[in-house]
């Protein structure tokens, strides 16, 4: 008997039950990028353009913390839902465990890590000595919340691996409500500024983990955590980071050209960086239904292919694509016809509105093509073919626009210049993902779990 909130990914039609995994986990990502958005919109409203602009100098570094936990959290993700579909019950138990282990260790380091290089990291983005002190703060309080972040995208992973991705959208629900009712009182109460909208969005973090840690220790069945059997499986724990560290990277790659690209950006004023910093929250909130479809095919296909059932993983492939174009097209379109209502929510002033309305555009208006790139890799991390995918990426999104800003750009320094990068490089790793996924797919075989 299947138990509450779960999808049989194994039987029957897809449409309905892939929409019903990815509806929730986009809600999911959309409440993620709210902890953000928040304080965007407490800190623009209530404190000014220049908390405004240390926050969206900051964005290109959380979106590279976030993509990495989201990334590493599928290999646990992958690996349970193999055994899941394999039937292997003690095996799967065993993977939740270490997981979980897993991932406070790595929130652990990569809050010490953070703390360690937060000054060089906006040092490189060439964040002004005006912004600078109030970038640097915010960035430090935030990585306070590393830890959470790690177990919440870890526990996610653990419950999406049986078909449940309502839970974590629930427990993120209450984190999110919670986070601005405390960025509202830092700004307006006590007076604690950008500071206290940071504290506000790494306490509700750790409600969000605990919420989801005490489902998990009180759940049925198979994924149960039971506190004494925690502990690392080697074996298991390789695996994991052997398919979620490639996904990491992968996730790391948009964030990391998008560290150079806002230093370009950065280069041409404080008005430029709050209407990006406006801008990238609208086409954030729309690329979470691009990766959740990308996880949904992920899942669907580790399943099935623990199962044995390669048939059913092309199908899935093919039928998640599908579903996500038609969802990416019509947000798209609307997103770029009410680009200025939009814009307008974060900062009123005309001149952010013209410059954030070309970003809209040029980013949200393509990514029907990353529709390609998200199904494709995500498939490829099913079968736990991860590295070649984020590899492509490093080749190609990195290297086309780092080239792209230090030619380009350089010759013709305007923000429409350094808009145009995204499309083109998306395009060029569309392409070349397409050959790489019919190679490898030639190749598949059955496995035995």
């Amino acid at each position: 008997m299947r138990e509450k909130h779960t999808i049989d990914m194994l039987h029957g039609p897809l449409v309905k039950p892939m929409v019903l995994f990815a509806l929730p986990l986009a809600l999911t990502g959309i409440l993620q990028q709210l902890f953000n958005t928040a304080d965007v919109l407490v800190l623009g409203q209530f404190v000014g353009t220049t908390a405004l602009a240390a926050v969206g100098n900051n964005s290109p570094i959380i979106g590279l913390l976030v993509n990495l936990f989201m990334g590493v959290s599928l290999g646990a993700n992958v690996v349970i839902a193999r055994f899941i579909g394999a039937h292997n019950l003690k095996e799967t138990t065993q993977a939740v465990h270490t997981s979980f282990l897993l991932a406070l260790i790595l929130g652990v380091a990569m809050a010490v890590l953070g703390e360690l290089m937060a000054a060089p990291m906006l040092q490189a983005l060439g964040v002004p000595a005006e912004v600078m002190p109030s970038a640097e703060l915010y960035l430090r309080v935030y990585l306070l919340g590393m830890p959470a972040m790690g177990l919440y995208n870890f526990e996610s992973a653990i419950f999406r691996s049986r078909g449940d991705t309502q839970t974590p959208l629930k427990a993120l629900a209450v984190a999110s409500v919670l986070n601005i009712v405390l960025n509202l009182a830092a700004v307006t109460v006590v007076d604690w500024g950008i500071a206290g909208v940071a504290a506000a969005t790494a306490i509700s973090s750790y409600v969000s983990a605990w919420m989801l840690y005490d489902n998990l220790c009180h759940a049925h069945g198979i994924i149960r955590i039971e506190p004494g059997a925690i502990r690392m499986i080697s074996s298991y724990a390789k695996e994991i980071l052997r398919i979620g560290v490639p996904a990491g990277i992968q996730g790391m790659v948009f964030s990391l050209s998008n560290l150079v690209i806002q230093a370009a950006i950065n280069s041409l004023g404080e008005e430029v960086m709050a209407a990006s910093a406006s801008a990238f929250i609208i086409e954030i909130n729309i690329y979470v239904f691009l990766v959740a479809f990308g996880q949904t095919v992920t899942t669907f296909v580790s399943q099935n292919y623990g199962a044995g059932n390669l048939p059913r993983c092309r199908k899935v492939t093919k039928v998640g694509m599908q579903v996500a174009m038609a969802v990416i097209v019509a947000l798209s379109g609307m997103a770029c016809l009410f680009s200025d209502e939009l814009l307008a929510l974060f900062n009123g002033a005309a001149a952010v509105i013209e410059i954030g309305r070309i970003r809209v555009w040029y980013i949200v208006g393509f990514y029907f093509v990353c529709v390609f790139i998200e199904g494709l890799s995500g498939a490829m991390r099913g079968y736990g073919y991860s590295l070649p995918p984020a590899l492509l990426m490093l080749g190609t999104v990195c290297g086309v626009r780092i080239v792209w800003i230090y030619t380009v750009f350089a010759a013709n320094p305007s923000f429409k210049t350094i808009m145009l990068c995204y499309p083109i490089s998306w395009t060029a790793t569309a392409v070349l993902l397409v050959v790489i996924y019919r190679f490898y797919r030639k190749h598949i075989k059955v496995i035995h779990v």
